[in-house]
């Protein structure tokens, strides 16, 4: 079971000699302290009265505070979901001054430094500026991450659960795939079958990555790619992951629409051992850019470099993408704990392309991939 309260007064010692006080919205680093759960984000902003001051409130030496809206306290669920004293602001009350009673409280000096989550709006600093005219706004989220980027074996578990329901979902999808689908067929069964399998939902908007002879490419059009019609001989390139217990998964999988030739084998095949490439270097000792390095020589070596267009992977865990990154420019010590996703690709604007991915703990030796299955091509003939 996750221990909030030994992570809150981790972060309340971290906190100390760094800033006076600290402030999280609803976000991935409260969850992290207290387990106020985050929603499904919407589209379009949704806001309540007084939704400023929507958050945590957390001093080095003082009981932390979370102050919500009434509309996000009760239609939220969020009533009752930590041992974090909880003040509600009623639809009609002043959120400035229960604010200012919640920095009285805090003792803080005539000009403090304040720690903010990455994800604070600008309206909350706006409202603290007017009311702290010699405050000073620094980084909560650098000081969360050093915690962060280690994870524990029970976090660790609920990844690994969540690969699993991940998996399920896949081949589930599988199953159901057919010669003439849409793309937004194929993207609807994916997150049916996520949430059929236990999911909240998708950890992020799952993406298809589709190419072939008569298919081409295209990337960040959803309204022109959905609607088209996946006839072989087509790759279809997918990238999803499940939400369990506040954290987020990743995956990937190539399927291949008719009968496989020589090309769309070549390139899968390629991809599947700079993966391997990747996870065999992803252990304590090395760096970040040497992972990235080690994935991505294979695909150079077969002179298809220029085609594996991104970094190999990211930090993971109760966000989708987490500092540090497995690229070239990025030289991190990599430590036991850290999660990445090891996802190498080769993208072809007019044949076959391929993807795979998977998250991936730093472990002595060699790094251990939390899902493990469709390593052949997947075929639907």
């Amino acid at each position: 079971m996750l221990d909030y309260k030994a992570r809150m007064t981790q972060f309340q010692q971290d906190l100390e000699g760094q800033a006076d006080l600290a402030f999280f919205p609803i976000s991935a680093d409260l969850n992290y302290l207290t387990g106020v759960p985050r929603d499904i984000p919407n589209y379009g902003w949704t806001m309540h009265p007084g939704g400023w001051l929507e958050g945590g409130w957390i001093a080095p030496n003082k009981p932390p505070v979370l102050t919500l809206p009434r509309m996000t306290a009760e239609f939220g669920g969020l009533i009752g979901s930590s041992d974090v004293e909880l003040l509600v602001l009623g639809d009609h009350g002043d959120p400035a001054e229960m604010v200012a009673k919640i920095l009285k409280q805090m003792d803080l000096p005539e000009s403090p430094t304040i720690a903010v989550g990455d994800r604070t709006h600008g309206e909350t600093l706006i409202h603290l500026q007017e009311m702290l005219p010699g405050v000073k706004f620094v980084s909560g989220t650098t000081i969360t991450r050093k915690r962060r980027v280690i994870k524990s074996e029970e976090e660790i578990d609920i990844l690994r659960k969540a690969g699993a329901i991940t998996e399920a979902a896949f081949a589930d999808t599988i199953k159901n795939l057919k010669h003439g689908m849409t793309e937004l067929e194929v993207m609807t069964e994916v997150n049916y079958q996520l949430r059929k399998h236990g999911s909240l939902g998708e950890s992020f908007t799952t993406s298809l990555y589709n190419s072939g002879v008569n298919h081409p490419l295209v990337l960040g059009k959803r309204l022109e790619t959905m609607p088209r019609v996946l006839e072989p001989p087509v790759a279809i390139l997918f990238d999803f992951g499940a939400i369990l217990d506040d954290y987020c998964y990743d995956f990937g999988r190539t399927v291949w629409f008719g009968e496989p030739n020589d090309e769309i084998i070549k390139v899968h095949g390629l991809v599947m051992a700079a993966q391997a490439a990747g996870m065999a270097a992803l252990k304590v000792g090395n760096t970040t850019a040497e992972a990235d390095a080690a994935a991505r020589s294979v695909i150079e070596e077969a002179g298809m470099g220029p085609l594996f267009r991104h970094r190999l992977g990211h930090g993971i865990g109760m966000d989708v993408h987490e500092p540090p990154f497995l690229t070239a420019s990025d030289h991190t010590p990599l430590q036991a704990g850290m999660l990445f996703t090891d996802e190498p690709s080769i993208l072809q604007d007019a044949g076959p392309s391929a993807r795979v991915e998977d998250i991936v703990v730093v472990r002595e030796g060699k790094g251990e991939p939390l899902t493990s299955g469709f390593q052949e091509l997947v075929v639907i003939d």
